[in-house]
């Protein structure tokens, strides 16, 4: 069953914030990652949605999500991003 990484960030520096996203890039193509939604504009059309930035990331299983998360690459993009952005990421599984 697929699962999505799902992550909601608001930017507070963009250069540390790219160092990040080209090293997530690399961490996501090596776990076999697919970015379904990678960007801005989001449009809340019921409640409040206080990010500026959403991201979606398949992965065909829950496990190679985590393994994408807890990979020596993603952790070394995660580092990074310190002080960079106000970041919320979870795991979920596809229907």
């Amino acid at each position: 069953m697929a699962a999505y990484v799902i992550t909601m960030v608001n930017i507070y520096d963009a250069q540390k914030y790219k160092a990040y996203a080209e090293l997530a890039t690399i961490a996501n193509e090596k776990h076999g990652g697919n970015f379904l939604v990678r960007g801005g504009n989001p449009e809340p059309v019921e409640g409040n949605l206080p990010y500026e930035r959403v991201v979606v990331n398949q992965f065909d299983t829950r496990e190679q999500a985590r393994t994408f998360y807890h990979s020596v690459e993603y952790q070394a993009a995660k580092a990074k991003r310190e002080g960079a952005a106000d970041f919320n990421m979870i795991i979920v599984d596809g229907v």
